[in-house]
């Protein structure tokens, strides 16, 4: 079908119109990407403290008396006078023997003694009145010194019955079982109606719960590095000096428990390396028990100036540690570092870092080496940083701290 001449044209206006849309669709250059911002982190100072070094070493909790409850006298167990596991005052009463038998010997001798005693009275008045006789030349010397030396016998039987007395009331005073020391008592190992024999049969343990010891062995490192302190007049001995160390249960990360060192072994243990150092620890509310494992943290050196970062600041390659330091142009710098002890939340660092300078704490994984961020200042919800020192050691800065000596 042919087309007429405004047909014609009409067709070829929009094929032109169309035609200069697609070159200038075509021309057209693309907006650029608007680029992100820096990523956030949180930073935070090194703190500054003077500490002191120490070392750690896992402790066993033991009583400073444990007794061993047992019968003096054999017999027929008549009684327990106590709850298991009960805490008891000195003195207390605990177990009952049949006494009976028991009485029974104590009358039994006493009759003895008042036979005797009644004997040598009639024997000394004999004695006098044969004296009187011989003065009297009466009667001989020999019949004199019969009656003397009877007088002396039975004396001497008089005696022996005294003295049989006190056993017997001794025994009698035995069948009552009483606690030797303050302390918590175990289970009971006998029961009522049950034979018990003399020094042989145990009846139940107890022990002191207030205060404790703490016993923990020392490497040879350790024991060479004290040593050499104290022969540098560095340090003193706890010989000289009391020292305290620090006390942490199993389920605790803090020490919230201080001991002083009371004894130092006189030689190191073969078998081990080890010397064993003791600590009392006070135990007023009962938390700790004998048996119970603690970690024991000891000083060890004097005190010296050092920076504490937060211990989820550090970052490791390869088994390097580094912190990423925020720089004045807010550029991220890789810091290798040299760790030392936990002290806390915080680490020591030996090396690597500069006070005042700014450390990232949150957001590690965000960052890399020269990357631009915006850093904002670390708030720990858990936590308020004050003045005082992280945990540890407590210390008299400018003296020499006293050391259990090796």
């Amino acid at each position: 079908m042919l087309l007429n001449f405004s047909q014609r044209c009409h067709c070829a206006g929009w094929a032109i119109l169309i035609g200069f849309c697609l070159v200038s669709g075509c021309s057209k250059k693309p907006v650029a990407a608007k680029a992100p911002p820096p990523p956030e982190v949180y930073v935070d100072q090194p703190i500054e403290r003077t500490i002191t070094n120490y070392e750690e070493y896992t402790g066993r909790m033991a009583a400073v008396k444990t007794v061993e409850l047992r019968a003096r006298v054999s017999g027929y167990l008549d009684k327990v006078q106590f709850e298991d596991g009960a805490d008891l005052p000195k003195d207390a009463l605990l177990f009952q023997i049949d006494d009976r038998p028991f009485r029974a010997a104590v009358s039994q001798a006493q009759s003895t003694v008042s036979q005797l005693e009644a004997r040598l009275e009639r024997l000394r008045r004999t004695e006098d009145r044969a004296f009187r006789l011989i003065e009297q030349k009466v009667t001989t010397t020999e019949d004199y010194e019969v009656a003397k030396y009877q007088a002396l016998e039975t004396k001497s039987e008089l005696e022996a019955a005294r003295a049989n007395l006190d056993i017997a009331k001794l025994n009698l005073e035995f069948t009552t079982i009483r606690s030797p020391i303050d302390g918590r008592i175990s289970r009971r190992l006998v029961d009522p109606g049950n034979l018990v024999q003399a020094d042989i049969t145990p009846l139940a343990t107890i022990v002191s719960l207030d205060p404790l010891y703490a016993y923990f062995d020392a490497d040879e490192r350790t024991v060479l590095q004290v040593r050499r302190l104290i022969a540098e007049g560095k340090i003193r001995s706890a010989r000289d000096e009391t020292i305290q160390v620090q006390i942490a249960l199993a389920d605790d990360r803090q020490f919230s428990l201080t001991g002083t060192i009371d004894f130092v072994d006189n030689q190191v243990t073969a078998t081990t390396g080890t010397l064993r150092i003791r600590a009392i620890v006070d135990n007023p509310k009962k938390l700790l028990s004998p048996g119970m494992f603690v970690r024991v943290r000891v000083p060890i050196g004097i005190p010296h100036p050092a920076l504490l970062v937060r211990e989820e600041s550090l970052a490791s390659d390869q088994g390097e540690r580094f912190v990423y330091v925020v720089t004045s142009d807010n550029r991220v710098e890789a810091r290798p570092v040299v760790t030392g002890k936990l002290e806390g939340k915080f680490r020591v660092l030996e090396s690597g870092l500069k006070p005042g300078e700014r450390v990232i704490v949150t957001g590690l994984q965000r960052v890399k080496n020269g990357s631009v961020v915006t850093p904002k200042p670390y708030v720990d919800a858990s936590e308020k940083i004050t003045d005082s020192p992280p945990v540890r050691a407590e210390v008299l800065v400018g003296q020499p701290e006293a050391l259990p000596t090796p």
